[in-house]
């Protein structure tokens, strides 16, 4: 499946009902975005029951503040509506796969449980 790309109107309806998105944003002026990019997209290919996303922050420069995105490319990722990861900085594609796999074998209960008790000041 190839990547689909994300705006400030489709962003939060994608992370919320795509089950696993990966979302890289990028811009095309930076060098290592366009590096980056041949990885994502085999990644992509590769994981066809995943979300594959990408924000051009020049053109979506809402949702990259509204994100915090302050380097790229960030690649992120959700799970079940809630962001997993983040990180900023191109990954080789063994990194990448191996961030898939993680996001995949995530257990979801056990990070609803840890974020409630974080917002619970520790509470358990």
């Amino acid at each position: 499946m190839a990547t689909v790309a994300l705006t400030m109107d489709t962003f939060e309806k994608t992370i919320l009902e795509g089950g696993t998105v990966f979302v890289d944003f990028w811009a095309s002026w930076c060098g290592p975005c366009l590096q980056f990019a041949p990885n994502y997209e085999a990644a992509a290919e590769a994981n066809p029951d995943l979300v594959f996303a990408k924000v051009d922050t020049e053109d979506q420069q809402q949702l990259a503040a509204a994100m915090n995105i302050t380097s790229i490319p960030t690649i992120m990722a959700f799970k079940d509506g809630i962001g997993v990861f983040a990180q900023a900085g191109a990954l080789p594609r063994p990194v990448l796969d191996d961030l898939v796999s993680q996001v995949r074998e995530l257990d979801m209960d056990q990070v609803r449980e840890q974020l409630a008790r974080e917002e619970g000041g520790q509470a358990s």
